[in-house]
This record gives C-alpha cells, structure tokens and sequence, in this order.
C-alpha cells in the first residue's frame, strides 16, 4: 500500500502537452521555432570562437559578450530540442527527474543572463565615466569574482524552485498545459496548497529580476547623461542609437519574464497556446538578437570574424582599396 502511495504522489513522468488548442498548427510552428533555434547556435557560437581565438578581444567587454553567447546557448537548448520533439514526432513525454533537471537549468540560465547584462551595463558605465582606469577597476580577478558571485545567487535562489516543486504531491493529473516543464505550469498539478511554492517563486523573482533591472536603469541612466554631454552631434547620436538597441533587447528579456509570470497568476482569460508560444519566444529571441545587436553591429567583433574565417574578403577588400 506504501509503494502504491509514493507511486501515486510521485508519477513516473509528465506529458507536455505543447500548445493545446492549435495541434493542427504544430509541423508550421516547428518551422520558424527550428529556423530560430540553428540560428541562436551559430551566431552564438561564432561569437564564442571570434573572441577565443582573437588576442585583441580579451577585454571584459568582449569576454562578458562570450559569457552571454554561451549562457544564451544554454537557455534556448534546455528546451528547444524537447519542444521540437513534441512538434516533429509528437513525443510528449517527459520523466520526473528529467522534467524537474530541464526546469533548474531553464532559472539558472535565465538568472546568470539577467546578471551578465548587468555586469555588461555596468562595464559599460566604467568606460564612459572612468575610461582611463578601465582596465585596472575591470581587472580579470573582480571580474571573475562577480561572475562567481552571481552563480551562486542563481544557483541557491533559482535551484531550491525546482527542490521545492518536486517534493510536491502529485495525485492527479501529469499533463502539464505547457510545452516546458515551468515551475507553475508543473506545481498547479500537486495535489496541496501551493501557496509558498508561489510566494518563494516570487521572492527569487524580485531579488534576481527585480535588483537587476534596478542596477541596469541605473547604469544607462548615468550612460545617458554622458552621452547627452557629447560635443558632437554625430557621436551622439551613434551612443544614443548603440544604447537605445542594448535598452530595446534588454527590455525586451525583462518584460516577457514579467508576462510569463503573471500569467499564471492573474492570466486566466490568456488562451494556453498564447501563453506557450511567449513563454518559446522568452526563451529563444534574446538568443537570437544579442549577437546581431552586441556583436554584429561592433566593428571589432565583425573584423575579427573576416580575419579568423574569412581571411580572403580582408584580402580583397585591402586590394580594392
């Protein structure tokens, strides 16, 4: 009778049911998800490889730009390929452990992405406002340090949700309304009151996100002003167009977390498959832009790229000139 309980309140596995309401649709969505996902690796890794091999590059900046591309990497890849695999061959299963490993990294990534761009902002300011101590405040060991710092943040705050969410009873239903095992969309299934696992989601939310996003206004509310102050027209208006893209991605990663949380909690009336297709693109768009809007727009990154892959369009555009 002991053994029938724990099997009860502990399923052997969940069904992901992907986005309920438009099945018919599914083989199209996988397109643009597929189109979207090769992309988010190649660009990404190409980063990755440009600043490993260029000398040059190994600045905080460029370096904290391949910590991004591998973070970013990492969030579209807990769960693009188990999405993909519910599109393509409609594989909805998923096991109790591999639903609640997929849900720790998925917050892991999602807090060290929020706490590189706030390492970005912040190196940003120091070279506005301090450029010729740049390289001695910025210095490899400090950096290294507050990149240790914040995944331990990420690690004890995001890493107790899933904890938490698996310690839960689960005496009903395993069909999770999502195409990822999320903390919510997994929780609502137990069979008890929920209450804290909710309130605890919200407290890491508030002190990741919610710091983050405070430490980053900050930063580009000091940017701006020296920007403002430029002398030249030209120049100011370049900051003010390479800062406004870093503000639009930026908030563009904020604000679909902060929809994908409220929806749980005040979005009854948002249709599921709505929900599961922001809850996708939360997850897969910031990979895909960062690197159009962080490297493919630096002239550094995009000469480097030519030098170490494409040495002969150097060459010809030397001759040509």
């Amino acid at each position: 009778m002991s053994a029938l309980n724990i099997s009860v309140l502990r399923p052997a596995g969940f069904i992901l049911m992907g986005f309920p309401g438009i099945e018919h649709m599914q083989h199209w969505l996988s397109i643009p998800f597929t189109v979207l996902y090769i992309m988010a690796l190649v660009a990404n890794s190409t980063i990755i490889l440009v600043v490993k091999f260029e000398k040059n590059l190994h600045t905080p900046m460029y370096v904290l730009l391949s910590v991004l591309a591998l973070v970013d990497i990492g969030l579209c890849t807990t769960t693009l390929p188990k999405i993909l695999e519910i599109l393509w061959l409609n594989n909805k299963d998923i096991s109790f452990e591999g639903c609640f490993i997929q849900m720790f990294f998925i917050y892991i990534f999602a807090a060290l992405e929020s706490s590189i761009l706030v390492m970005m902002a912040y190196d940003r300011y120091v070279a506005i406002y301090s450029p010729l101590r740049y390289a001695a405040i910025l210095s490899k060991t400090l950096m290294g340090k507050i990149f240790v710092a914040f995944l331990i943040r990420a690690i004890v705050l995001t890493g107790l949700i899933p904890t938490f969410a698996s310690r839960l009873p689960y005496c009903s239903s395993v069909s999770i309304p999502h195409c990822y095992c999320d903390h919510m969309a997994v929780a609502k299934l137990a069979c008890t009151n929920i209450i804290m696992n909710s309130y605890y989601g919200l407290s890491v939310a508030l002190s990741i996100l919610g710091v983050d996003v405070i430490f980053i206004g900050f930063s580009y509310i000091m940017i701006f002003r020296a920007v403002l102050k430029l002398g030249s027209n030209g120049a100011r208006l370049k900051a003010l167009n390479t800062c406004g893209s870093h503000l639009f991605v930026i908030m563009y990663f904020y604000i679909t977390s902060l929809f994908n949380y409220l929806v749980y909690r005040f979005g009854k009336d948002v249709p599921v498959h709505v929900h599961s297709v922001f809850a996708v693109l939360y997850l897969l768009i910031p990979p895909v832009l960062n690197p159009m809007v962080y490297a493919v727009r630096t002239k550094e990154i995009r000469h480097a790229f030519l030098k170490h892959f494409l040495p002969s369009k150097i060459d010809s555009d030397l001759s040509h000139r």
